[in-house]
């Protein structure tokens, strides 16, 4: 899946990571995940909404009798049981478009469908951080009933978008066909790991993908402010015959068509979930370059459904939704009012992996390097990243 920048480091410094390199110089500013442990200071559960109001959302949302979501494979961050759960809560129908979709194709979406309210409009978008902060004209303003409980430094004061979740970018590895698993960016280029390692997403367009990028700038002398050593190194990962030029997925993982996919740590670790031992795999979060990525919810300013998206927000950043979120093994955004009011099961908890020393750039410096790398991708590594054939 390719799907879907992060937060402004200097509104994370204060906030310190719960479950929880380096670079050349210059050094990106190492700081803690985001919004995960300062409790806030009464554990007091957030308000709900009151009856009435809840009531009359649902009997709305229920009039309209549909929401339409894109780009939500259902095993990203466990979106498959939040679908199915919201459906059984509520009795709606779901339109899923594009589930290998990425931030791109949803924004496009939005644009295509601005006077079109049917069945390709989507209500509800799930994207990277400057996709959303950079098309907020897009956007329809909504504050869910949890909305206090969600860092000011993951929220749009407006209400046009909050963060949902992040994760760390890593490697997922089929040892039945790649024994020897890479432990850091630079293993990558290893002979032993010809025609075997791809990317998750097309790097013109796609959020992960690009992040990828990112990533493995830090390790070769880049920083969150320089992402070009990251497209020297994908330059050399294709001309070694090492990149797959083909968009990975749990499925060409399991084939062993693509056995070292670059994702991020938690659709890894649903993968080897999936897998249930066959094949065996195994996810390595790299020694260097570790990229934390933040995601954000919006609903469509064209919305075709807006009762429904409304209460398809307020299902997700209730406790149950952001605890179904973390059963995918993403950290939830609201994950520190959790934590301080004792909601998270200790076998969840731990569940989540070791992503210490992980860096969250701020937003000029994801959308400078996202304009880097989409527009010298071609010229620079010159692999044309396409979907599989279905």
């Amino acid at each position: 899946m390719y799907k879907k920048l992060v937060l402004a480091s200097v509104l994370i410094a204060s906030l310190v990571l719960a479950a929880c390199g380096g670079a050349a110089t210059p050094a990106p500013t190492e700081a803690p995940a985001p919004v995960v442990t300062t409790a806030p200071e009464t554990a007091a559960p957030p308000a709900p909404p009151t009856t009435s109001a809840m009531d009359a959302l649902v009997a709305a949302a229920k009039a309209e009798g549909q929401l339409t979501t894109i780009a939500l494979p259902h095993d990203w961050c466990n979106y498959g049981e939040a679908l199915s759960s919201f459906k059984a809560k509520y009795g709606l129908t779901i339109n899923e478009l594009n589930p290998d979709g990425g931030s791109g194709d949803e924004i496009e979406a939005i644009k295509a469908n601005k006077d079109n309210k049917g069945p390709q409009a989507p209500d509800v978008v799930d994207v990277g951080f400057s996709f959303g902060e950079g098309n907020k004209d897009l956007f329809m303003a909504y504050k869910v009933s949890t909305w206090d409980s969600i860092p000011d430094s993951a929220k749009s004061p407006d209400g046009l978008w909050y963060g949902d979740y992040y994760g760390v970018m890593a490697f997922l590895v089929n040892t039945d066909v790649q024994p020897k698993v890479p432990q850091d960016w630079g293993d990558l280029l290893d002979p032993a790991y010809k025609g075997q390692v791809a990317l998750s997403g097309d790097p013109r367009t796609s959020n992960q993908a690009i992040q990828a990028v990112e990533a493995s700038s830090l390790a070769f002398g880049g920083s969150l402010d320089n992402a070009q050593p990251g497209l020297d190194f994908f330059a050399k990962l294709n001309k070694a015959g090492n990149l797959v030029p083909l968009i990975a997925n749990n499925g060409l993982v399991a084939k062993g068509e693509t056995p070292v996919r670059i994702t991020w740590d938690y659709n890894g670790l649903a993968a080897i979930d999936s897998f249930k031992g066959n094949p065996k795999a195994t996810l390595v979060v790299p020694k260097t370059g570790r990229f934390g990525g933040v995601y954000v919810q919006a609903i469509s300013a064209y919305a075709p459904h807006p009762n429904a998206a409304k209460l398809w927000m307020e299902y997700l950043y209730s406790d149950e939704g952001q605890l179904v979120w973390m059963k995918g093994y993403c950290h939830p955004i609201r994950e520190a009012d959790l934590r301080a009011r004792g909601v998270v099961p200790a076998d969840l908890s731990a569940k989540l992996p070791d992503v210490a020393g992980a860096v969250f750039p701020s937003n000029p410096q994801l959308v400078a390097s996202a304009d880097l790398i989409t527009k010298q991708w071609d010229t620079v590594v010159g692999a044309n990243i396409v979907k599989p054939p279905s």
